[in-house]
This record gives structure tokens, sequence and C-alpha cells, in this order.
């Protein structure tokens, strides 16, 4: 059976488990060791060398392509990519992604798809001869980020399940923060569970949609809808995630730069909270707050590279979870 990575609906408290121990122990292998071909950055350095990952991103990536490409070359194994498959593949002649999957399934032992539309993802799975990694799919998810984000609060707040969690900005169209929202629901009241509260802060054109709303209040998560983002907010939270405005998947783009974690804004974090955001910014996160010891987005970013180099290995069977993922979510009330 093929190992996909598609919808964080398949994540099981011991799969985050053994994959974040995964994921540490590659992080502190390369810790202080310096860069350079020497450095082993994992315990299963070189364990993919007789393996190809093809990299198939149909949208503008810098963060999650290159940390995936980092990673399988950081575990030995080889990576053939196109800079932009939108333009730059088949697909500007036609061809229609199942197509170009089952081309691509024939020269690589994994694809990483990143594409603009919700859904596609599972459409590449359903006719790929590999196993397919989900990379974002439009305004869908992006499991790896969630996993990602996860691995970084649960760093800075080790054995916390009650943490108050607000997200703001671009709720509707922002995959990533679907993606956690969606995980912080499903994981309440296991031990992987990291959630006490969720704020979503976003105006109405751009507030979460319903379902992903409706599925954290079903379980259990208590949930507060604003529409502006103020210092007792910031002063009550844990973890801030912002996010930009998603221009590329509106029609016309709403005005979301008064969404802003301003340095006046950030002056009510408390001293133990954590900004994050999936980058790239625009003006809602300025770079004043980069010296701020609350921020976390670029270790964020980095904790990219340990995460993902985890999944290929448990994609290709290295690393064996202590309960494996399963579609037992699939009858939840996605959308």
């Amino acid at each position: 059976m093929l190992r996909h990575v598609l919808t964080v609906r398949d994540f099981t408290p011991g799969f985050l488990e053994s994959l974040f121990q995964s994921a540490a122990a590659s992080k502190r292998q390369h810790a202080g060791r310096g860069r350079g071909a020497r450095v082993r950055w994992s315990p299963h350095w070189n364990a993919l060398r007789d393996h190809v990952m093809v990299s198939l991103f149909y949208e503008a990536s810098t963060r999650t392509r290159h940390s995936f490409e980092a990673a399988m070359a950081r575990l030995g194994g080889k990576v053939i990519t196109t800079e932009n498959a939108a333009e730059f593949s088949s697909a500007i002649k036609g061809e229609s992604l199942e197509d170009t999957i089952r081309i691509e399934s024939g020269y690589g032992d994994v694809i990483v798809l990143r594409h603009k539309e919700k859904g596609a993802a599972a459409r590449a799975a359903s006719v790929s001869d590999v196993p397919v990694i989900n990379a974002g799919d439009g305004d869908g998810e992006h499991p790896t980020q969630a996993l990602l984000d996860l691995f970084t609060i649960a760093e800075r707040f080790p054995g916390r399940r009650d943490l108050r969690v607000t997200f703001v900005g671009d709720l509707l169209k922002g995959r990533t923060v679907h993606s956690l929202a969606w995980l912080a629901a499903m994981l309440e009241g296991t031990s992987s569970g990291f959630a006490g509260a969720v704020n979503f802060v976003a105006p109405d054109v751009m507030q979460i949609p319903r379902p992903v709303e409706g599925l954290v209040r079903d379980c259990g998560l208590p949930v507060a809808m604003h529409d502006a983002l103020t210092p007792a907010l910031v002063a009550g939270s844990d973890v801030i995630y912002m996010t930009r405005t998603q221009s590329e998947r509106h029609a016309v783009a709403p005005g979301g730069d008064s969404y802003a974690l301003t340095e006046k804004l950030a002056a009510s974090l408390g001293p133990d909270a954590v900004v994050l955001h999936p980058l790239p910014r625009n003006r809602e996160l300025p770079e004043a707050i980069d010296r701020l010891p609350q921020a976390r987005y670029f270790e964020q970013a980095r904790n990219g590279l340990f995460v993902r180099m985890a999944i290929l290995l448990w994609v290709f069977g290295v690393l064996e979870p202590i309960v494996a993922p399963g579609p037992r979510n699939r009858e939840r009330a996605f959308a």
C-alpha cells in the first residue's frame, strides 16, 4: 500500500509522535556542527541514496519546495524538478494532471505536488504508482506545513495541551490555517493535543470557512470569532498565527492590511508567547517584529527541513510510526 500524505485527516497521535522524534533527532544531529557534505544531518543519513523525488510545483514556492528538495538531498536521494510546472511542463500544451502523474510516477519514487486546484493531490494519488505528498492544493490543505507548525509549537510548549491559539488574516483562502485548525480539532483530548481555545481574527470576507469552524467546535474546543486584532487578544494568546492576504485566490483581493501585528500591538505579547507565520509575509508582519524573542517564524521555516526529512523517511518505510496514519477520520464533515 502506497504511503501518501494528502490530508491531516489521516494523522494519528502515534504517527505524530514518531515523526517528531525523528525530526528532533535530525535537528539535534546537525546542531552546532556547521555545514557541508561531511555533516550527517540525520541518524538515517544516506538512507534514501537509491531514491528519486519528483518535485512538481504548479504554483510558486520557496520554503516548501526547497525544504523538500533539501530534505531529499540530505538523506542521500536525488531530485528532478521543474521551475514552474504550469508554464514549463506539458500542462501548457493541455496535458491533464492525471496524465502528468502517470508519466512522472514512472520516473521517480515519490511525487511532491503543489497545485492551484483544491483536491488535486487526491486526484494525483488515485492514478499514481508511487506515493504522493500534498505540498498545497489551492485553498484546500497544506498538511506538511501543519506538521512543521505543530512541531514548532510542541518544541516551545512541551506537554502543553491548553494553549490559546489565535489565527489572524486571510482565514478563508489560507490553506495552512485550515490544516492546522483541523489538526488542533482532531487532536483534542489526545496526548498530542495542544489547543485549549481558538480565536479566528479576520474581516467577514476572509473569515474561516464554516466547515472548519464547525469541526473545531464539534471537537470540543472553545471558539471565538473576531473582526479585529486587539491588545487584549494579543495579551491573551499563547500562539499568534499570522497570515497574508491570498490575493492570488481572490477575484478582488479584500483589504486585509489592517490585520497587522504592529509594534504597538506586539507590546502586549506575553513573555512566553510565540508569533508564527507560514511566510511569505507582507505588511501584516512588519520586520520590526523580527527582533522580538516571541518571533519564531524563521525557526518555524527551518523546522520544515527536519519535519520533511521525517516525512520522506516514513514514505519510504525507513521510519515506522507507533500507530500508522489511516483514513479513520474521513467520515467527518470536511469540505
